[in-house]
């Protein structure tokens, strides 16, 4: 049965082994490649075919080349397609069409330069960021594209030879040469190695999230081509195998030989894929199977799509509205105007005839309908999108250059990589995280153990109480072992005593826990280019228990297929491996049996606590069982701090009880049928009545501030979803340690179905334990949906969380597959969001996307993603906002990002502090904009009446096209890139300020409805006041006061009056900025005024300043300014006194941590009184009010086990066969000559310190700095050092 895991993914090929194609076809595909768009019409490959070092016979096929592109745009199409994208925004069709009309003079009254500039402007702003942004993602692409990698040739003289080529000229069928470090450019199948059993160590660290070490092999046979040029310019094998698709950990094909005929089967273990990267291998040779867009790596990199934030959304909309209402008032105006021209127009076509083609009233409203179409289109400004534009390059500088978020340790500043999404960052409800290099550093330590008993590695002070070391606490010093680590940081001097035996009776407990470490393993140990010992670990847990052993004493020096040699305490001794009973998931244990040089034969057991414990022997006596006490509450302990356990265990065999146990397991492993279950009742045999020896704890490093961050943006009612590749034991030992999940959860479910059937069983089963806890769906609706009544839904809120149990989810990967089918994926979805804590694991990239597109799609909710490596870059992609750490496993992540920075802990400021600005900035921006846009269309309106509905301007035009340019456009700019209503400090403390951009409270309809109302009833109030000052009455000069010049600069005044002042009442944070461009905007209206109205502008071009002197005359009449000082009262006081009401009895929570920020600062300026005063008051009420419910760190139940070990089986198998090599590698220039090393062979350690105090001596003691990587899965090594390096 196929795998369901992963859909089967398409490629762009046209089906393979069909022949040479047709005219039409090579056309379409030619077609095809200019235009990626149509790739879609093309034929789906079901197989691959082709034949090595033969490009003629491949060529047929069309395959895709190693070109990759995750570019928008190209030079041909970048002004079609992104015209076609900006044409997505309503607003900028409407101004389109807008223009088109303006040149029609018959129904203008307006220039049509005024719009299409504008217009013009807009669009070209637009596309030059566009274009900005997607130069970038063409130097990555060229930077990828533009690598070398050896590639076998012929030359001038037909010999082979190995010449450098270009990633993207490799095709299909080359064979290429990779050497140490080097990344693998292609999916390859791999033919040859420098090892002599055909090995290839890979660090998958860009696919799955792992920096663990795997192993590849050749396949039987080819292997002897060695590094043989002729031999591989002579191979002609023929591959048949899948199609282009995204599972990563599965590939089927044959491999057809012609000497001799043969046919050889090839499976993932036989493939490299892109995204790999090389080590410890000197060289290998490999043949390309998938180039470019056909690898597996980048079929499961998802599809860029240009991404709009959900304010985008909703002003689209909102200007459908605006639309609808421009269209019914156009409407009433037109109406209008047959009516005047009914009963009043026509006398006036005595003085003013009509124009021929005004053949009757109703063709005369049909004008006056496009006429108020166009006066009126101000409604809806063009300027709006430009300020938004600029307004979010502002934002993205703040958080490009915020300090908070800089990470000195590597020189990683946060990055703002796309500018449209700024204000999403404000209304994120899921985050959904990888949990490797993201969540932990990928960094595992020795912390402390458990010996007969007795607890080692705690640092305590003088009061009892458990402490964290720093650096300048004493450490165990080692430099007496010859193999110590340097960086390796221990702080207990007990156990280094009775380790070295300088404690007595204790040494022979701590000896044998630290000889069982070094010999119960599957580490093979190498040595590097100084000839220092290092190991290669199949998962970072046994790397760190064999080094913390090494650095004890007990150094694991070597090994052959039987044997292997440990130095203790500098005495060499030398034991017979008689065989490796290997870990897997369901036994939970892995032990080694061994006989050293007298004779005595020893199983070392290694495994999960619940496990070894129901294996132990009967207890001996009562100190039997007082030590196996002690050690499972040492076990309990070490869970409770979030630490990964293991249980160990010794058994001793007789000669006899050996040799009938040898028996039965040769027979179990002959065995064709039921192998495995045979194997496992032997297994069982050997591993029962156990010694116990002790218990091991090792920290998975998790990045500083990870469980504080998690915590507080729960506290803000986001919901973490944890996707990780990891196995199911590590991923919810991460759970604990970050706080997701907690000993206060009533239940941590588990779905592990094998079928659709067993999953949805699990599921319901759940759903039936939750409904007995849950007081009804209504109360959960509450909590999503809370009251926009600030009390009420506290209230309930609080009495939810009192009556609520709380839930964990841990589902696999192969689960998940049935969860996101059609038929299950909304009763997963219900389920997985009654819980609050959920981790997926074992999931591929392509999963990832899928529940991030669930989520999305099925709750409508902002979705956030964010990973650090290749394997993260499809959920990034899914989700509204994609965040990529800079990490230890590549840029993919980075690069395919829309922010980016390098820890984990600066997404709390990037969401709490710069997203909720952002969000308050836009909607605060979006509120005034459509207020004073309406304020100064609607005038226009009002002034219908008198003048017979016939689309007169109430202003002049220069007024009209420098009021939202000039005059209005910088205050309400400026506020919307500085304004800070709270500090970050009260932005981070509170988190509750976050859920307001969730709920949507600053910018709805029902908010922009209010804006327009806003709008009109302040133009109503300007016109009318002003009219009735100017409708009748000369000033005491004899001036008429009445003439349209006058009235149309007091309406002017007035109006910018209203509108600046607005917003300056609008504005919480000044700056020099705010109050430079918000009260020189006023200036700078009056300087305009007086130089547009000038007699030196009129004798230049008199038709385009006709308002000459207008500004001189009527700033000096007194009535004026009355209209003006009136106007701004009426509009502005009744704004002053709701805004006092409000904040004084009717108090957001917002204005109430504002009065707590207040508070604290006049009481720092007094130097802190001894009095809590009003401050501890308001301290009290808020969180009475709004309770922030605190994930409990410090403790795990009982019953919940600590162990964790990333373990896959097989690796036994290569060891006690012999498969894998023990010797040293030699340069690859020795092997090859001519050919270039890339790199030498390095191994990676990365050290910690950890803490341990000793209770006896009460004094500091060394902690162990443990070379660590990550958790592994499948055939995997680690690479650990005696000193941290770096990968060339």
């Amino acid at each position: 049965m196929s795998n369901p895991e992963v859909a089967t993914s398409t490629s762009a090929s046209a089906g393979p082994g069909k022949g040479q194609q047709s005219a039409r076809e090579r056309s379409k595909n030619l077609f095809s490649n200019l235009m990626p768009c149509f790739k879609k019409n093309q034929q789906e490959e079901e197989q691959r075919e082709f034949i090595a070092n033969d490009e003629t016979y491949n060529a047929q096929f069309n395959y895709a080349v190693n070109k990759i592109k995750t570019s928008r745009y190209t030079w041909y199409n970048f002004l079609v397609k992104n015209l076609y994208e900006q044409l997505h925004r309503r607003v900028n069709i409407y101004f389109i069409c807008l223009t088109i009309l303006q040149f029609i003079p018959q129904i203008s009254s307006l220039n049509p330069t005024t719009t299409l500039i504008p217009i013009i402007f807009v669009l070209a702003i637009t596309a030059i960021k566009d274009a900005h942004d997607d130069l970038y993602r063409h130097k990555s692409d060229r930077s990828v594209n533009k690598r070398k990698v050896q590639c076998l040739r012929t030359d001038d003289h037909g010999q082979f030879t190995l010449v450098e080529n270009e990633w993207e000229q490799i095709k299909v069928g080359d064979i290429l040469c990779l050497s140490n470090n080097e990344p693998v450019p292609t999916d390859l199948l791999l033919l040859s190695s420098c090892d002599e059993n055909g090995l290839v160590y890979v660090e998958t660290a860009e696919l799955d999230g792992e920096t663990n070490l795997k192993v590849r092999q050749t396949l039987p046979g080819i292997g002897a081509m060695k590094n043989d040029l002729t031999k591989f310019g002579d191979f002609k094998g023929k591959v048949l195998c899948e199609a282009p698709n995204n599972i990563l950990h599965r590939f089927t094909g044959n491999l057809y030989l012609q000497e001799p005929c043969d046919t050889l089967p090839i499976d993932n273990q036989n493939i490299l894929l892109r995204g790999c990267t090389i080590r410890n291998t000197v060289y290998c040779f490999g043949l390309v199977i998938f180039a470019g867009p056909d690898t597996k790596l980048m079929q499961n990199t998802g599809i860029s799509k240009l991404k709009r934030t959900n304010i985008d959304l909703q002003m689209n909309d909102h200007v459908l509205v605006i639309f609808i209402f421009l269209g019914i008032v156009s409407v009433i105006t037109a109406i209008a105007n047959v009516s005047w021209e009914s009963r009043i127009g026509h006398l006036f076509t005595i003085i003013l005839p009509d124009a021929s083609y005004m053949t009757s009233n109703a063709f005369k409203g049909f004008l006056t309908f496009w006429s108020y179409a166009i006066i009126l289109n101000t409604v809806v400004p063009i300027s709006l999108y430009v300020s938004i534009e600029f307004i979010r390059l502002g934002q993205s500088y703040f958080i490009n250059s915020d300090q908070e978020m800089y990470y000195a340790h590597k020189n990683i500043p946060a990055k703002a990589r796309t500018t449209t999404l700024n204000e999403e960052l404000g209304q994120v409800e899921y985050i959904f995280s990888d949990k490797t290099g993201t969540l932990t550093q990928n960094i595992m330590v020795f912390n402390k153990c458990s010996i007969n008993g007795t607890s080692y590695g705690a640092l305590y002070d003088e009061q009892g109480i458990q402490i964290s070391p720093d650096e300048k606490m004493k450490t165990v010093d080692f430099s007496g072992n010859a193999y110590h680590e340097p960086h390796f940081r221990f702080y207990d001097q007990r156990l280094a005593d009775a380790a070295s035996g300088v404690a007595g009776d204790e040494h022979l407990y701590v000896a044998k826990l630290f000889r069982l470490l070094a010999i119960c393993h599957t580490v093979m140990p190498d040595s590097d280019d100084e000839g220092q010992l290092v190991y290669q670990a199949q998962s970072p847990d046994e790397g760190a228990l064999v080094s913390a052993a090494r650095n004890f004493g007990f150094v694991f020096k070597s090994r052959t297929f039987d044997s292997l040699t440990v130095i203790e305490n500098g005495v060499e001794f030398k034991y017979k491996v008689l065989a490796i009973l290997d870990f897997d998931n369901i036994r939970k244990r892995m032990s080694v049996i061994v006989e050293d040089t007298e004779g005595n034969i020893t199983l070392y057991c290694k495994g999960a606590d619940t496990v070894i414990y129901d294996r132990l022997a009967p207890p001996s006596g009562s100190r039997d069982k007082e030590v196996r006490s002690k050690t499972s509450e040492n076990l309990d302990e070490f869970a409770r701090e979030g630490l990964r356990t293991l249980c160990l265990a010794v058994k001793n065999f007789t000669r006899d009880e050996y040799l009938v146990w040898e028996d039965a397991y040769t027979q179990a492993n002959r065995e064709l049928h039921d192998r495995e279950d045979r194997l496992s009742a032997v297994y069982e045999e050997a591993e029962r009545d156990l010694e116990l020896v002790g218990a091991t704890a090792i920290e998975d490093k998790l990045q500083d501030g990870v469980p504080e961050t998690i915590e507080n943006l729960c506290n803000a009612n986001i919901k973490i979803w944890v996707l990780t590749g990891d196995k199911q034991e590590t991923a919810v030992n991460i759970g604990y340690s970050c706080n997701m999940l907690t000993d206060s959860m009533k239940n941590v479910f588990v779905i592990n179905g094998q079928t659709d059937k067993e999953v949805e069983g699990q599921i319901d089963d759940a759903l039936r334990i939750m409904a007995g806890n849950y007081p009804g769906s209504s109360r959960i609706e509450c909590v999503s949906k809370m009251e926009d009544d600030i009390d009420v839904a506290a209230e309930r809120l609080n009495a939810l969380q009192q009556s609520q149990a709380t839930y964990g989810l841990v589902i696999n990967g192969y689960s998940l597959t049935f969860a996101l089918e059609s038929n299950l994926d909304e009763k997963f979805l219900d389920f997985a969001c009654k819980c609050s804590a959920i981790i997926c694991c074992r999931v591929t990239p392509l999963q990832k996307a899928k529940v991030v597109t669930l989520v999305k799609d099925k709750k409508k909710a902002i979705t956030l993603a964010i990973g650090d490596g290749a394997n993260d870059v499809s959920m990034i992609k899914a989700a509204h906002i994609g965040i990529g750490i800079s990490g230890e496993e590549g840029t993919q992540a980075v690069l395919s990002s829309d922010f980016s920075f390098g820890q984990f802990r600066y997404l709390e400021r990037l969401l709490l502090v710069h997203g909720r600005w952002s969000y308050m900035r836009i909607c605060k921006f979006l509120n005034y904009f459509f207020y004073k846009n309406f304020a100064f269309t609607l005038i226009h309106f009002w002034y219908g009446p008198f003048t017979g509905f016939t689309a007169q301007s109430a202003y002049d035009s220069w007024f009209v096209t420098c009021y939202n340019i000039f005059y209005t456009s910088q205050p309400i700019l400026w506020l919307a890139v500085l304004e800070q209503d709270l500090n970050p400090e009260f932005c981070v403390r509170f988190p509750r300020l976050y859920l307001p951009g969730q709920r949507n409270e600053l910018f709805n309809t029902r908010i922009f409805i209010k804006s327009i109302v806003r709008g009109i009833v302040t133009s109503l109030v300007i016109f009318f006041i002003n009219y009735g000052v100017f409708s009748a009455g000369i000033s005491s000069k004899g001036i008429d006061r009445t003439d349209y010049q006058t009235f149309s600069q007091a309406l002017s005044t007035s109006l910018i009056m209203v509108v600046t002042l607005q917003v300056a009442l609008d504005t919480s944070f000044w700056t020099f900025l705010n109050i430079f461009f918000t009260f020189g905007s006023i200036g700078v209206y009056f300087m305009f005024s007086y130089a547009l109205y000038s007699k030196g502008l009129y004798s230049f071009i008199p038709s385009q300043f006709p308002f000459i002197g207008s500004a001189t005359t009527s700033f000096q009449l007194p009535a004026l300014w009355f209209s003006v000082l009136l106007t701004t009262t009426v509009c502005i006081l009744p704004a002053i006194i709701r805004q006092y009401i409000m904040r004084q009895y009717m108090p957001t929570y917002a204005d109430e941590v504002l009065a707590l920020q207040s508070c604290e600062r006049a009481q720092r300026r007094a130097a802190r009184s001894n009095e809590p005063g009003i401050v501890g008051a308001l301290t009290h009420r808020l969180r009475n009010r709004f309770p922030l419910r605190r994930r409990s760190s410090a403790s795990r139940s009982k019953s919940q086990s600590g162990y964790a070990f990333s373990h896959e089986r097989g690796f036994g198998d290569l060891i006690t066969t012999g498969r894998m090599s023990m010797r040293r590698r030699p340069p690859i220039a020795s092997i090859i000559p001519g050919i270039s090393e890339r790199g030498t062979v390095r191994a990676v350690s990365i050290v910690s310190e950890t803490s341990c105090h000793s209770p006896a001596t009460g004094s500091s003691s060394p902690a162990a700095a443990i070379p660590t990587t990550l958790p592994g899965v499948d055939v995997s090594m680690t690479s650990s050092r005696d000193s941290q390096t770096i990968v060339a």
